[in-house]
């Protein structure tokens, strides 16, 4: 599919493809799609960051490739590494012909070659170039030697790999990196990429969002599962649901049938929207206010 031409169009392209974006995100990722820019997005757990990814990849017939990122990631894990157990089987191999002279050296040097090499999210990407939407997920959760690093790969998209050559990309793929802010990232990055918040939504619109995602579910039942989430995220609680715990419950209770969302329909399916322990103690205690007028 080709790139759309307004923010309009995009934010159409998004709705049929399960998205409901609003004006600011749309035009976000119009300018990043339009202007090769990465784009920087960050919010609560469960507002819809990854999804947004997912969404550009499949209405753009473009491959979705994910870099997930934690603790302890390292470049090799990012960029590529070799196939050691094939080059050890190769290895083997040669030395069972027992090739000598030039054949050998030719054999040696094919070790380091395409053929062994193990093409991990960032090269994959670079190669891929537009045809792809590389998502770097959870980049706050890597350290800075890693951020710093991945900057460099964004500035330029190429990747030198000594045994082979610099590979690089004719026109880069949309780059979408999400964050939950467990910390702060540095403010080169944030200058490299366009930046967008996604907050929860306003009522009305997470109404509208349940009902995309889950066409099955009655506008009725949809406004009071919304209505109760909105309630839970306003009490203290470690891990306030987000836009995808609200699609989860309204899933549910319209699997099990129900129709309205009252303190037993509530209690009986808290796991599909409260994820802590304590958390769903806090929830208990006020289960009747929480459903009460929903």
């Amino acid at each position: 599919m080709e790139s759309p031409g307004t923010v309009g169009e995009l934010t159409e392209t998004l709705r049929q493809g399960g998205y409901l974006a609003d004006r600011g995100l749309a035009t976000a990722l119009f300018v990043a799609l339009s202007l090769n820019r990465p784009i920087l997005l960050e919010g609560e757990v469960g507002v819809g960051k990854t999804e947004v990814a997912k969404v550009m990849a499949s209405v753009f017939g473009r491959k979705l490739i994910r870099l997930q990122c934690y603790e302890g990631i390292d470049t090799n894990q990012a960029l590529y590494e070799w196939d050691y157990a094939r080059q050890m089987l190769h290895i083997r191999a040669l030395s069972e012909r027992q090739l000598a002279g030039p054949d050998a050296s030719d054999a040696v040097d094919k070790l380091f070659g395409p053929k062994f090499l193990l093409e991990r999210p960032l090269l994959e990407a670079v190669r891929a170039g537009d045809q792809a939407v590389l998502l770097i997920d959870e980049i706050d959760r890597a350290d800075d030697e890693f951020e710093a690093f991945l900057l460099e790969v964004l500035s330029d998209f190429q990747i030198s790999i000594p045994e082979i050559g610099t590979v690089k990309a004719e026109r880069p793929p949309l780059v979408v990196l999400t964050s939950n802010r467990t910390r702060e990232l540095h403010d080169a990055l944030k200058r490299r990429c366009l930046y967008h918040w996604i907050g929860y939504p306003a009522a009305e619109r997470e109404v509208e969002i349940v009902l995309i995602r889950e066409p099955g579910v009655s506008a009725a039942l949809a406004r009071k599962v919304v209505t109760a989430v909105h309630r839970l995220r306003e009490l203290d609680l470690a891990k306030p649901p987000g836009v995808a715990e609200t699609i989860d419950w309204a899933r549910t209770l319209d699997f099990l049938g129900a129709t309205d969302l009252d303190a037993g329909h509530a209690n009986d399916t808290l796991g599909a929207v409260v994820k802590d322990r304590d958390d769903l103690e806090v929830v208990r205690d006020n289960l009747q206010e929480i459903t009460s007028g929903a």
